[in-house]
């Protein structure tokens, strides 16, 4: 039974977290997209999110997209940087027509910092990406 379900790979979306200037606070602000570079849109996204450690563990975020289109991206969340030094994980599942896609995305604690900025596609900026 088992054997017969088939789990499509997930190519192509990525979680980025990415530090922004916010105008209102006057402050710099880690804030997580996802990133469709896909040719093709998604449908009903949903999101989950959650920080993590040995010791802690946030609440659980959930967040829903209705569309993604094609070579586009969403913000999902404000990071604050006290969970920055946490494991955070974001799961993803979405629809590319009728079928179903899974994965989940995780930075390890420490690891969403100014240090490890790179391009982030689709979004032209920097930022720390998981794929």
């Amino acid at each position: 039974m088992k054997k017969d379900i088939h789990i499509p790979k997930v190519e192509n979306v990525y979680i980025a977290v990415v530090n922004e200037y916010n105008d209102i606070y006057k402050t710099n602000d880690w804030k997580a997209y996802i990133i469709n570079d896909k040719t093709v849109d998604l449908e009903m996204v949903l999101i989950v999110s959650k920080g993590f450690s040995e010791t802690k563990e946030t609440s659980v975020m959930r967040h829903k997209l209705d569309r993604l289109p094609a070579k586009s991206y969403a913000k999902i969340e404000l990071m604050q940087d006290e969970v920055l030094q946490l494991n955070n994980e974001f799961k993803v599942t979405f629809f590319e027509g009728s079928v179903m896609f899974d994965k989940t995305f995780l930075f390890r604690k420490n690891t969403i910092n100014e240090k490890a900025l790179q391009t982030i596609p689709v979004m032209n900026t920097k930022g720390v990406l998981v794929k």
